[in-house]
């Protein structure tokens, strides 16, 4: 019988968020709800496994674990890319790359959460419930209100945008900057082109909406977060690597900004003994930009669909895999 092994499924939802029972008549199917370490106890748990079904970027697949799995015929993935997947290396191992091209109704999981943590942190309502639970407090922290504040958006691709519009509805100037903006898609979504520098002096809030890849990897270090006001906030539901982490964690403790709301973390899952977990102006989220149950019910149809086209010997391949690792 093939043999599938579903990823990373925290939550334990894959297989009520779809239905793989015609799958189950002809297949085997496990799931990892734990993170694989990459590549030795990944290689050992997959050994066996005719098709393996990521979540994004939850656990990379490089050369070094494809290599070592020889019963695998094929990867899904989840949304147009995957930049931590050797391609090359499935390519000449003939493993089949299929991926989901639907990121969900709308594409606003991850903008609504980057406004969870601006509005999180902005009136520390983590540290307040926290302290009126655990400590019987009362207002122990003064909030800062966003009207007439300025964001800051770094980026105003798909997510960007919409962070922009839920932005305008809160009455908050619009900056914005990325490599290649320009006037005209920064006054599209009301916003204000500015350079680099100028966007991390002004602004009361920096959220961070670009995708990872060697040119923006710690495009925010020490130098960025130095000119940044004392009071401002930054916001990162892109990728860890975009952030310093060291730089973040120096000026966070030192109070030379104001806080933070992270969601992505260079290293995920993250390490239970890390330093920013106690960090009282840090709110923290494990990667929940996408965790949202309308997102995750179609990729994990649009999944079941790939294997079945897949056994059916019509595979839907990666439509343009040099799109894998480029920015």
């Amino acid at each position: 019988m093939t043999a599938i092994a579903i990823l990373d499924d925290y939550q334990n939802v894959a297989r009520e968020l779809a239905d793989w029972s015609a799958l189950a008549k002809s297949c085997t199917i496990e799931t990892f709800r734990n993170n694989l370490a990459v590549p030795d106890d990944a290689a050992r748990a997959l050994a066996e496994f005719d098709i393996v079904c990521t979540m994004r970027e939850r656990m990379a697949f490089p050369r070094a674990l494809i290599e070592r799995l020889p019963k695998l015929r094929l990867i899904t993935i989840t949304g147009p890319q995957m930049r931590s997947l050797d391609i090359a290396a499935a390519t000449e191992r003939g493993v089949v790359v299929s991926h989901s091209t639907n990121r969900g109704p709308g594409g606003a999981a991850t903008p609504e959460l980057a406004w969870g943590l601006i509005l999180a942190v902005a009136r520390s309502i983590p540290l307040e419930d926290r302290r009126m639970r655990s400590e019987g407090g009362w207002q122990t922290t003064l909030g800062m209100g966003l009207r007439g504040k300025t964001l800051g958006l770094v980026g105003l691709g798909r997510v960007g945008r919409v962070v922009a519009e839920i932005g305008r509805g809160f009455g908050v100037n619009l900056i914005a900057w990325s490599q290649n903006m320009t006037v005209h898609q920064a006054a599209e979504c009301g916003a204000k082109l500015v350079d680099k520098d100028t966007l991390f002096r002004e602004s009361d809030i920096v959220s961070l909406h670009v995708v990872l890849s060697d040119r923006t990897r710690n495009l925010v270090g020490a130098r960025e977060i130095a000119l940044m006001k004392k009071t401002a906030i930054l916001i990162n539901t892109a990728r860890g690597p975009i952030v310093e982490e060291s730089a973040l964690l120096a000026a966070l403790r030192a109070g030379r900004i104001a806080g933070a709301g992270i969601d992505v973390f260079d290293v995920e899952p993250l390490p239970a003994d890390h330093p920013i977990r106690r960090l009282e102006n840090v709110v923290l989220t494990p990667h929940l930009g996408y965790v949202a149950d309308d997102v995750m019910r179609v990729w994990y149809e649009d999944t079941v669909k790939a294997i079945t086209a897949f056994l059916d010997g019509k595979p839907i391949r990666l439509l343009n895999p040099e799109v894998m690792g480029r920015d």
